[in-house]
């Protein structure tokens, strides 16, 4: 029989179809079907200058804002060979690992509730709330932070907001025993989780999969460390990996993460208390790339995402290519779905952390 899960569920905010070849109650193949959020924003890029670019680049997966600005704003600075101040790199790198905390507690409560655990997620945003406060006051927002910009940084942070930022880790920190204690030996839990959608490291090689989904099968790579960008590397950065691949690995893998995240934001905090100086370039009134390509790439918190800029030397980008971390990581169902069953299916699913837009980007 087939079967269309979908386009409207379980993928919630977003939609992506699977069409299932099932038997009984178990899958026998799997097709994802994605392209129903038509958002088309690399061809909107090609009209827009590169200044408004980073507002529609902001938004393609809507849990990791300030990175997805960050990489835009990072190769339009390698093209126009942009030296960006020391103190607005360290003010980068510092928010980049609170957008990560923020991405990864999203799914750590998203992703028991989507299996019956309700109580989780009340922890998560309790936690998610502590950091959005800081993060709202440095940049104005909440979701959408829109504080890169060519050349550094809107402008600079509040006076003691790096005090105010290190309470809110420290709070962060001492509250994760909560949700930790809560959900990662829970029996149910690990009923569900454990020995489900394993993907073998291989797999996850093949299929172009990166980040925590392919860390928790194995592949020891992360950009921060392999090739660091902004003020990475001088900093130690630990890279949390399992080999078990299964669907508790990978959220045993944010949960940890979580932890890594919070010391190298501390560390970062600590050296902009350090450091005194503007927080951005002064740029022309029109900004205009000169003629050439390059491609940048960050490790976003659902894995690499990549932006090869082409230009001819106008204020629009001739063309911006996205190379997403969600694109690549699902197309592994594929692999991983067949021959699970139909509850499975949904523990699956939720485990390979992907938010739609950034699919459909």
């Amino acid at each position: 029989m087939v079967l269309n899960i979908g386009p409207q569920h379980p993928s919630t905010h977003g939609v992506l179809r699977l069409k299932l070849t099932v038997d009984g109650e178990r899958v026998v193949a799997c097709e994802p079907i994605v392209g129903y959020m038509h958002r088309g924003a690399e061809k909107l890029f090609e009209v827009r200058d590169y200044r408004q670019i980073l507002m529609l680049a902001n938004r393609h997966d809507w849990l990791s804002a300030f990175s997805n600005e960050l990489g835009v704003a990072l190769a339009v600075e390698r093209l126009m060979g942009i030296e960006v101040p020391e103190r607005a790199t360290w003010l980068r790198t510092a928010l980049a690992e609170l957008n990560r905390i923020l991405n990864h507690l999203m799914f750590l409560g998203s992703y028991p509730l989507e299996i019956g655990a309700i109580t989780p997620v009340f922890y998560a945003f309790r936690e998610r709330e502590a950091l959005q406060e800081v993060m709202e006051e440095i940049s104005g927002g909440r979701m959408h932070y829109m504080f890169n910009r060519v050349g550094g940084l809107k402008e600079e942070a509040p006076a003691g907001w790096t005090g105010r930022a290190r309470d809110a880790i420290g709070l962060v920190r001492r509250r994760m025993p909560d949700l930790d204690n809560l959900i990662r030996r829970n029996e149910i839990f690990m009923a569900r989780t454990v020995g489900v959608g394993v993907l073998s490291a291989a797999d996850a090689a093949a299929f172009g999969a990166s980040g925590p989904v392919a860390r928790a099968s194995g592949l020891d790579f992360d950009l921060r460390r392999d090739e660091p960008y902004l003020a990475y590397g001088d900093l130690d950065v630990p890279v949390v990996t399992r080999t078990a691949g299964d669907c508790h690995a990978r959220f045993e893998l944010l949960l940890d993460q979580v932890y890594a995240s919070l010391d190298l934001a501390d560390a970062c905090l600590d050296r902009v208390d350090r450091i005194t100086g503007p927080v951005n370039v002064r740029l022309p009134k029109v900004v205009k790339a000169p003629e050439g390509h390059t491609y940048a790439w960050t490790e976003s918190p659902l894995g690499v995402n990549g932006y090869y800029l082409v230009s001819r030397g106008e204020k629009t980008p001739y063309r911006l290519k996205l190379r997403t971390a969600s694109y690549a990581n699902v197309q592994a169902l594929s692999t991983l779905l067949p021959g699970c069953l139909i509850p499975d299916l949904i523990a699956i699913l939720g485990s390979m952390f992907f938010v739609v837009g950034d699919i459909d980007k």
